[in-house]
């Protein structure tokens, strides 16, 4: 799809938006009634809404052409680079709701050459359990995006983490290793998030030696699973207890480098 196409596609489902709801009412009884029925209508407008809203998203995805992806290599020795521009949620719109994916779908309408907004609206897809839609969404926004720049950076990380909480890990490591040999070149958060990632796929000897890579780096961090609260408080319980496992699989038959 052309990106001038998702605006046309946009501008005509959601000028139904706004369209008005008939009500046919058959008696004064009726209208009295209306008063009562008044939140149930509301209710129900605002999920047909919520339906054309997204499916104004669907027609902004399409077949894009997207840089072929990466196997993931082998761990580095050390990995001291902070990466604190890559590790960070993509928003171009602050808030929730429904007003916010009308913002950002009227950005895209706008320009749509918008990577930022057509990644956060891939976000809130997989948040929602929309995830073709957010593949959609999010290889719309790195096509429009620069291979190995902050921006694509950025998207690319947000992707695999959507892809391993939609229990997709091998597809979260393709996006991941996207980023292994870019700039910076050893950015600290890829040994434990790939050993999570590799964990979860069941690729259990190669999480053992990523999690090698970050306590070679990071003793002091990394050898104890008591730090995991500190040290990854934007992971979700259960990332932590499967980063445990891993230690604890390190802590049995510590592999050596290289």
């Amino acid at each position: 799809m052309h990106p001038t196409d998702s605006k046309t596609a946009v501008q005509s489902v959601t000028a139904s938006f706004h369209a008005p709801v008939p009500v046919r009412m058959r008696s004064r009884r009726a209208a009295g009634r209306m008063g009562m029925g008044r939140g149930r209508l509301l209710s129900g407008e605002n999920t047909v809404k919520r339906k054309y809203a997204w499916a104004a998203l669907a027609l902004l995805g399409g077949v894009w052409s997207l840089a072929q992806a990466q196997s993931l290599p082998k761990p580095k020795e050390f990995y001291f680079d902070e990466d604190r521009s890559t590790t960070k949620a993509v928003v171009a719109v602050q808030g929730q709701g429904d007003a916010v994916v009308d913002r950002l779908a009227a950005m895209v309408q706008r320009d749509a050459r918008a990577a930022d907004p057509r990644a956060q609206l891939a976000a809130l897809a997989y948040a929602g359990g929309r995830t073709q839609l957010g593949d959609e969404l999010y290889q719309g926004a790195l096509a429009l995006v620069s291979n190995g720049s902050q921006q694509y950076r950025a998207i690319t990380w947000n992707y695999g983490w959507d892809l391993l909480r939609a229990d997709q890990p091998d597809k979260a490591l393709q996006q991941w290793a996207n980023l292994a040999n870019g700039r910076p070149a050893t950015p600290e958060w890829l040994p434990t998030t790939a050993a999570l990632a590799l964990w979860r796929a069941g690729r259990k000897q190669e999480a053992v030696e990523w999690y090698a890579a970050a306590v070679r780096t990071w003793p002091d961090r990394w050898s104890s699973p008591a730090n995991y609260a500190s040290l990854l408080p934007e992971w979700r319980e259960a990332e932590r207890a499967s980063l445990a496992e891993v230690f604890a699989a390190w802590q049995a038959n510590p592999p050596a480098f290289p």
